[in-house]
């Protein structure tokens, strides 16, 4: 028997685009978003997240592609269905709750059906995201975190297929914001809904998302799980996005580059194109047994390097430390345990970890 077919995403784009004034906001975006799973579509202020969100919403109608909903095509080809009848729901950095309803009435202001069977919704919602009690509230009585939870029941209640969320926790401080969003995470698993997440962090795109697709000058630059988008990445930008990088330069000769750390391959890349190894500060590892005195020591994992540590910087858990490359002069930066703060003039030996260092042609 031949293979059964996967499962229809819950909401699909299919080679989404948009211009304004002539300019590319949006272009050829392609998403599949099952049910129950979170995307994040990460990427700098400006590259169209939150247009691509505007689209599915119904609030933009694409120039080109579509947008289906369980199959069902809601927006292309000159057609398009209206935001309310998309089963689309909607969170902001802005909870927009209304200040002359009680918190029963926010939760259950798009609800239908008879009385009771509203105040029950409402009762199950509210107790689900902790504030089972706080019907007779108005949105002054609450702290940010409390309105942030009764926009989320709110948005929930009408059990939309899909959630799309812009931003929704830059307002809430580092306190609460880890908490709250595994809280709403929890619910939105809980109803099946499919999650599409905007946000330009990368440290919330990895915490919450199922699927991370990053975008860059409107277009999706990478997509996959975040462990592959982290430790894969298609360039330069892609993985300096996600956290700090060293660039080491270097010229390819024979489909080898020399560097401070011995020999990267660089297979299929002509001689004579410089190339740039993309090494994270976590990945440059220190000999502290032997320091920088002695020999060259025996290579575990590459070849080791001696640097001169030029500053280090305590940062909680770690430090990290700069280091000029006797090789060439380069400076790399590496961070370690924050018990160890070296002093500047300080010679040491340093490894790397080939297997999470990236070979690109320079630009």
């Amino acid at each position: 028997m031949p293979d059964a077919a996967p499962p229809r995403a819950r909401l699909e784009i299919e080679g989404v685009s948009r211009s304004f004034d002539g300019r590319p906001v949006v272009s050829d975006v392609s998403l599949r978003v099952p049910a129950g799973a979170v995307t994040c579509l990460l990427g700098p202020s400006g590259c169209g997240k939150s247009t691509t969100l505007r689209i599915i919403a119904g609030v933009e109608t694409p120039d080109a592609g579509r947008v289906l909903v369980d199959g069902v095509e809601v927006a292309g080809r000159g057609h398009a269905v209206p935001p309310e009848a998309r089963s689309v729901g909607l969170m902001f950095q802005d909870f927009a709750l209304f200040p002359h309803l009680t918190v029963e009435g926010n939760v259950g202001f798009g609800l239908t059906g008879d009385k009771a069977a509203k105040k029950a919704r409402v009762g199950e919602l509210l107790e689900r995201v902790g504030l089972a009690g706080y019907q007779a509230k108005y949105p002054h009585m609450l702290s940010g975190g409390e309105q942030q939870r009764v926009a989320l029941a709110r948005a929930v209640a009408p059990r939309p297929k899909i959630m799309l969320m812009d931003e929704p926790f830059s307002g809430l401080d580092n306190r609460l914001r880890d908490g709250i969003r595994d809280e709403t995470l929890a619910v939105l698993k809980d109803e099946g809904t499919a999650v599409l997440l905007v946000t330009h962090e990368p440290d919330e795109a990895m915490r919450m998302a199922d699927q991370i697709a990053l975008m860059r000058g409107g277009r999706i630059v990478q997509q996959g799980a975040p462990y592959n988008v982290y430790n894969a990445p298609v360039d330069k930008a892609a993985a300096a996005f996600f956290s700090e990088i060293n660039v080491v330069q270097g010229v390819v000769r024979g489909a080898l580059t020399e560097t401070p750390f011995g020999h990267f391959l660089a297979p299929g890349v002509p001689d004579g194109q410089p190339v740039e190894i993309i090494i994270r500060p976590q990945h440059i590892r220190i000999d502290f047994d032997r320091g920088g005195k002695g020999p060259r020591p025996t290579p575990t994992d590459g070849t080791p390097a001696r640097g001169v540590v030029q500053r280090a910087r305590f940062m909680g858990r770690e430090s990290l430390v700069e280091f000029r490359m006797d090789a060439d002069g380069s400076v790399l930066k590496a961070t370690v345990p924050a018990v160890f703060l070296p002093k500047p003039g300080m010679a040491l030996w340093l490894s790397i970890r080939r297997d999470r260092c990236y070979v690109f042609p320079a630009r």
